[in-house]
């Protein structure tokens, strides 16, 4: 497969590199884009060295097989037509094109087959949170279709890229100084040692941020399903790997045991579930892996056919690089049948 990554010195971008190597996948030829910033940047793969090409309008695209593509909605919009011209398949990481009715939004372990329909040569990697909340969701509608679902998230820095980490970073080691001050430039607020209820731009027609909206309109696409959806996003002054504290209404009783059960089964999925041990997922251990990991699952006192549970996932890796690398290991897989 020739490969392409645009957007390649980004957080995600590097995190492609990574994944792309640890999951094996079959590149023949990588090619490296970037904007103007980045261009001519050298970072090695496989041991040998690639220098970073300007993205621009032009032939460039024309023997890639799968690009996968990490940089803001406006310049994937602008360059998709450059990107799938000749038929490279696109994997595109940001809001751009998610809801548009010909791409599809895909989470491999969830509706895989749509990824084989993408008429527009465009398929879109859901926003992080809603992935990593519906590999945890798809087993469970399996036992029993989930009529609504509530999530509180607990966002990381990483979410908003690699500069944030270092603001993250900068403002504890700043605290530590004794400084009164702290270098706010990436967030609403500042981060450190405070938790802030805002994530992306409010939504002037019922006050929930577009980071909110997303999990809702997304988790229906995904599944589809009619799945009824509220959430509430939080940034927490965590470094990476976001968590979520979810409920969950069904139409019959699933008891704790059959979720656990379930979960155990399903793939991408690691349930840490014992709390007589103090066990459950924390984003400090689950920051660099590959699973969904949950736990604290048990019954919603406030409901009938309720459950509630928390689960951490790697908002770079899950919730970004391996899902579109999985994506293109599926088509990959299935091309030939």
């Amino acid at each position: 497969m020739k490969v392409a990554i645009v957007g390649a010195s980004g957080a995600v971008g590097q995190e492609f590199m990574r994944v792309l190597d640890e999951q094996n996948f079959p590149v023949t030829e990588l090619v490296l884009f970037g904007s103007e910033r980045s261009a001519n940047r050298i970072f090695t793969f496989r041991g040998k060295d690639y220098v970073v090409k300007l993205l621009q309008h032009n032939d460039d695209f024309k023997d890639i097989d799968i690009a996968f593509v990490a940089m803001g909605a406006r310049q994937a919009r602008e360059y998709a037509p450059t990107i799938t011209k000749w038929g490279c398949t696109m994997i595109d990481n940001s809001s751009a094109f998610r809801m548009d009715d010909d791409v599809p939004l895909v989470v491999p372990e969830v509706n895989g087959r749509d990824a084989l329909n993408a008429p527009r040569h465009i398929i879109a990697n859901p926003n992080c949170s809603t992935i990593i909340l519906v590999v945890a969701l798809k087993p469970l509608d399996d036992l029993s279709h989930i009529n609504n679902v509530q999530v509180a998230t607990y966002q990381a820095a990483s979410g908003a890229g690699l500069e944030a980490m270092n603001e993250l970073a900068l403002q504890f080691s700043e605290v530590a100084c004794g400084k009164d001050r702290l270098t706010v430039r990436h967030f609403q607020h500042e981060l450190a040692y405070n938790v802030i209820p805002h994530i992306d731009v409010f939504d002037d027609s019922n006050d929930y941020t577009r980071e909110e909206m997303k999990m809702v309109r997304e988790t229906c696409k995904i599944m589809h399903s009619d799945i009824r959806v509220s959430a509430t996003c939080v940034r927490v002054p965590v470094m990476r790997a976001h968590s979520e504290a979810v409920w969950i209404e069904c139409e019959k009783t699933i008891t704790p045991q059959e979720a656990r059960a379930a979960l155990h089964l399903a793939p991408g999925i690691q349930v840490l579930d014992d709390p007589e041990h103090n066990q459950y997922p924390m984003p400090l251990d689950v920051a660099g892996k590959d699973p969904v990991y949950v736990g604290r699952i048990r019954e919603d006192t406030s409901s009938d056919n309720g459950l509630t549970f928390w689960l951490c996932g790697d908002q770079i890796k899950k919730g970004a690089a391996l899902n579109a690398v999985q994506i293109g290991q599926y088509l990959i897989s299935h091309k030939h049948h």
